[in-house]
């Protein structure tokens, strides 16, 4: 044997157990740095999505302004206006409609939980669970 197996074997329990809390300190603080970049980016995605839904709504009450305005002028030359006024406020409602769904593949792929990261932990945790129990059965 070398001496540094030498020394790690004549290591006591309380030096094991230091060893293990500095450890899972790292590493603890290493998986929050790593689902904090995963939180940026996913929240990146958000605000794309958050954007796009927001431009369609924009463009859903600018539209409907104006669309309602002389749509309605027009087809009340041929219908009652209440029914023009119907038929445009139904058109209006079809575009906004579809700008909704286009927002919601982007805003879909922002999810909240940083899995990647979770998995990550859940490994590591189970990783020290068992570092831990074979420790204990060694010193047995």
């Amino acid at each position: 044997m070398t001496a540094t197996t030498d020394h790690h074997a004549e290591k006591s329990t309380a030096e094991l157990v230091r060893d293990l809390t500095e450890q899972v300190k790292h590493l603890a603080r290493t998986e929050a740095t790593l689902a904090v970049r995963e939180l940026k980016g996913k929240a990146k995605h958000a605000g794309v999505g958050a954007a796009i839904a927001g431009a369609g709504g924009l463009f859903a009450f600018y539209g409907g302004a104006v669309l309602v305005a002389a749509a309605v002028l027009v087809l009340a030359l041929v219908l009652p206006a209440w029914a023009a006024a119907l038929i445009v406020a139904g058109a209006l409602f079809v575009v906004a409609g579809v700008a909704v769904l286009v927002a919601r593949r982007p805003l879909r792929q922002s999810a909240p939980m940083p899995s990647p990261a979770l998995e990550h932990a859940k490994e590591d945790i189970q990783a020290v669970k068992h570092d831990i129990q074979a420790t204990k059965e060694a010193h047995r």
